[in-house]
């Protein structure tokens, strides 16, 4: 006599994605939703950030299992390769537009539909969340987003029963300490916070002072991506080419790094940023962490989500030996240094009632009748949820051929010319 297979070790899970941090947060996941299973991977076409392989390899993804998909694609794929679960790993947007288009799709078997947000949530609290309603789960990383969460959902007059308490996936437990004997300082850049030349070059010289107050310590800059390689917000002013520009002033412990955050933080004593969501994992881990208040405390910043926190500090309470802890109940409320994790329960639960319920998004055309239209053929779908591709008539041929043309030209621009307009303009 054979038993049937337990939900987690049947299930099957996919992530759609488009960029480099959301490929992160969704292999994550799903790799917490069925550890023992390969996850299959999805590249949305047409996106001004597509990942390299080697962003996909540090975002836990095996390239070879990534296809890339146009809307009409991925339900054809749903349909052959239908997963148990579908991680949608995206903006807003792009989230509320594969709802519509799932719904609409009539498949024989749909996948459970699981969505939420890459990092700590400071601003568009209602915006992203009523995009995002309508899925079938929608992760909340800590008992504070949960409670803004729900009030949102209730004021709206939307269903918050799919809301879930979970953390960040990334957040994960330290590796070995790198044994670098030397107290090393490292600081998180952001692509567009801050976004002005002036306000990134004043980060750079303020590490550069620090590094020679203190030559006893390393001072790293940790990049979000190589030269060339695209990110999920464009970074105008690269640190690694200000950090250059300091020429004969650069210290010799002044170093910049790529690669894997986890791998950084195994060798990092002080975490130094403006608002990155390595912050967050830094506090996860136990990691004394500053951000940065020489700019202000402003929600723009998104530093102000650490209000309460006890890690806002200047360069000036750094340069004079302040090393901020975090304070252990702001931690708990925002998710950081727990394990509580809903989700895995709730999807083996949901998957184990049977056939999943229609997809219902909160946007409709009678309560969104102007936004909804040109939302969703931003992201390829028509406002009756059939892909554009097929409701325009365009023949798919004519439509790579154009989205191909034209990913090339924006690369050539962001990896060639702009690097190139930038160099002309610091001599």
């Amino acid at each position: 006599m054979t038993t049937e297979p337990t939900p987690r070790q049947a299930r099957t899970v996919a992530v759609l994605a488009d960029s480099d941090s959301r490929w992160k947060w969704g292999v994550h996941l799903a790799r917490r939703l069925a550890p023992s299973r390969p996850v299959v991977g999805y590249q949305v076409a047409v996106t001004e950030a597509p990942p390299s392989p080697r962003q996909l390899r540090d975002a836990g993804m095996d390239p070879a299992r990534v296809r890339t998909v146009t809307p009409a694609e991925l339900l054809r794929a749903l349909v052959t390769d239908a997963p148990d679960v579908l991680v949608l790993s995206l903006p807003g947007g792009g989230v509320q537009a594969m709802l519509h288009l799932i719904a609409a799709a009539g498949l024989p078997r749909r996948p459970l539909l699981v969505t939420g947000y890459v990092g700590v949530v400071y601003e568009k609290v209602a915006e992203g969340l009523l995009l995002r309603a309508g899925a079938d789960l929608v992760a909340a990383n800590s008992p504070a987003d949960l409670e803004r969460f729900r009030a949102v959902l209730r004021g709206a007059g939307a269903d918050d029963d799919a809301l879930v308490l979970t953390r960040l996936p990334f957040l994960g437990d330290p590796g070995p300490r790198a044994a670098t004997g030397r107290y090393t300082v490292t600081f998180a850049g952001q692509p567009g916070v801050p976004a002005s030349r002036w306000q990134r070059r004043y980060l750079v010289e303020r590490l550069a002072r620090h590094a020679r107050n203190h030559p006893e310590r390393d001072v790293v800059v940790k990049l979000r991506a190589l030269p060339g390689e695209r990110i999920t917000h464009a970074e105008p002013h690269p640190y690694d080419e200000l950090v250059r520009a300091l020429g004969a002033a650069r210290p010799s412990n002044l170093t910049v790094v790529t690669g894997d955050m986890g791998r950084t933080l195994d060798r990092t004593d002080l975490l130094v940023t403006v608002s990155s969501t390595a912050a967050a994992e830094a506090i996860h881990r136990g990691i004394p962490t500053a951000v940065l208040t020489d700019f202000g405390i402003r929600e723009s910043l998104g530093n102000a989500y650490f209000l309460g926190s006890g890690c806002l500090a200047s360069f000036d309470d750094l340069d004079a030996g302040r090393v901020p802890e975090a304070d252990a109940r702001w931690a708990r409320r925002n998710g950081l240094g727990t394990t509580v994790d809903q989700l895995p329960g709730r999807v083996a639960e949901l998957l184990s009632r049977g056939p999943l319920p229609a997809v219902r998004p909160y946007y409709t055309p009678a309560n969104a009748t102007s936004m909804l239209p040109g939302l969703l053929a931003r992201h390829g779908v028509a406002t009756d949820g059939t892909p554009l591709a097929q409701a325009d008539g365009m023949p798919q041929l004519l439509r790579s051929a154009v989205r191909t043309g034209a990913r090339r030209m924006y690369r050539h621009g962001a990896g060639v010319v702009a690097p190139a307009l930038r160099k002309l303009a610091s001599l």
